[in-house]
């Protein structure tokens, strides 16, 4: 059953398309007893009553197929005679003319249907004239087909709400009488379905509105036809069904039953991106060698998966579901948000663990750079002394340039140096030539602070007296 052929008949219920030929209909009382049945000429309906009608017929044909909109199909047995499909098919030949038909129709209804209120049964009857249409849906002017059949619509009939209103003729506000109001159908049928633009007597177009209450009883008794689940059903016996063998553990039961949605909405985007240019490709049937399959991806615990499996055969049976049909975009949703706060929660880890990290290196170059600023001053503090001597001793020379002045030289760099000396006592004491300054640098080697002075070939070293050991 396709949605195009349901769309194709719920346009025709228009006004100037409209060709029901006769409705019927049947009031019933919540005591099943049978308080009006009528008989109109639709084209001879009042306009407001004839819309009224015509959007009742339009609902029957409205919802999801697979949800509300179900396809029923008779038994195939050639040794048996369905009772119900042969009544069915003499109410569609007989145009809703016979009483005797209609009577048995309704009886059949009101003794199966479990509805404890009131309800309108209404028929419709419809001839259309099928028109071909070529592959690019070109219609052409010659006809394919008459495609005959009658719509069946139940409808609740309710009271309605007490209270107040006005009435104009005598100009005051007063309790109102309450009505008894025609509501939308809560289920019907088209027979026989509408498939492929063609007839098939084999099956019903089933509507329920309420999927998770689709009258079973109407199904099999009624109209003769083995039940089927809706998508909503399924779905939810498919959920009770993985989350139940988990028991009480409810966290865990969540868990899986998150990640079978996800390789089920895997099979499906992968499904579709094969056939995505395909009109109308086949939707995807979960097996039970599927479902093995799924349960294995989704890392159910294998004690579980024969008890799982077991209660999937037996809750389906042959009416295997449809993969879209298990689908909860609700749980899907929750699943992407988990996922999306756990990658969150890593990149969180892995800035704090960075952080840290930067903190270290901060800190460490903060101690490199409190040594080198020791080690520096204490060189420009040498330094200075170098220089202060060296300016004594060039005013001395100039004043006593009869002296020998090699010795005053030394003695003036020995006073100046005893005198200028640091009071600290440093382990390391450097005495550099000012140009040298500049290219002293220090570093961190295996864990230990070095202090490099670059030497060049012509220059000579001198450590506690000791020349030239570097």
């Amino acid at each position: 059953m396709r949605k195009k052929d349901i769309l194709e008949l719920k346009k025709r219920l228009k006004k100037d398309h409209c060709t029901f030929t006769k409705m019927c209909g049947c009031y019933v009382s919540g005591e099943k007893h049978v308080i009006l049945k009528f008989r109109e000429t639709f084209l001879n309906l009042e306009e407001d009553d004839y819309h009224k009608y015509m959007e009742i017929a339009k609902k029957v044909m409205s919802g999801t197929i697979g949800n509300n909109i179900l396809q029923l199909e008779f038994p195939l047995n050639e040794d048996l005679i369905n009772e119900k499909q042969i009544s069915l098919m003499q109410l569609k030949s007989s145009a809703l003319k016979d009483d005797a038909l209609l009577d048995s129709f309704y009886e059949s209804i009101i003794e199966n249907y479990d509805y404890t209120g009131n309800f309108l049964i209404l028929l419709y009857h419809d001839a259309y004239d099928v028109i071909t249409k070529t592959k690019d849906n070109a219609k052409l002017d010659e006809s394919e087909e008459v495609y005959e059949y009658v719509l069946c619509a139940i409808c609740p009939v309710s009271l309605t709400a007490p209270g107040l209103r006005y009435y104009e003729d005598e100009n005051r506000i007063k309790a109102r009488d309450r009505d008894w109001v025609v509501e939308a159908p809560a289920n019907g049928f088209i027979f026989p379905a509408f498939i492929n633009r063609s007839s098939d007597v084999n099956s019903i177009m089933y509507y329920t509105k309420n999927a998770k209450d689709p009258h079973y009883e109407l199904m099999e008794y009624a109209l003769g036809c083995p039940s089927k689940q809706t998508a909503t059903i399924q779905k939810e016996t498919f959920q009770e069904i993985i989350k139940g063998s988990f028991g009480a553990d409810e966290k865990k039961a969540d868990k899986v039953f998150m990640e079978v949605q996800e390789s089920i909405n895997n099979m499906i985007e992968e499904h579709n991106s094969m056939y995505e240019d395909v009109a109308d490709a086949e939707p995807i049937i979960i097996s039970h060698n599927d479902i093995q399959n799924i349960l294995i991806e989704s890392g159910v615990p294998e004690e579980l998966a024969p008890k799982i499996e077991k209660s999937y055969v037996s809750n389906f049976g042959n009416d295997l579901p449809l993969a879209e049909n298990l689908i909860d975009t609700k749980v899907l949703k929750a699943s992407e948000q988990r996922r999306k706060e756990e990658h969150l929660v890593k990149q969180v880890e892995i800035l704090q663990n960075r952080l840290e990290e930067v903190k270290k290196e901060a800190a460490i170059t903060k101690e490199v750079i409190k040594s080198t600023e020791v080690i520096e001053g204490n060189v420009a503090l040498e330094t200075s002394a170098e220089d202060e001597a060296k300016e004594t001793l060039d005013n001395n020379t100039e004043e006593t340039q009869d002296t020998n002045s090699d010795d005053t030289v030394e003695e003036i760099t020995e006073n100046s140096s005893e005198v200028d000396e640091p009071a600290t006592d440093y382990d390391v004491i450097l005495q550099v030539k000012p140009e040298k300054i500049p290219q002293i640098k220090s570093q961190i080697i295996d864990g230990k602070k070095f202090i490099l002075i670059p030497i060049d070939e012509d220059e000579q070293t001198t450590v506690n007296g000791l020349n030239d050991l570097v």
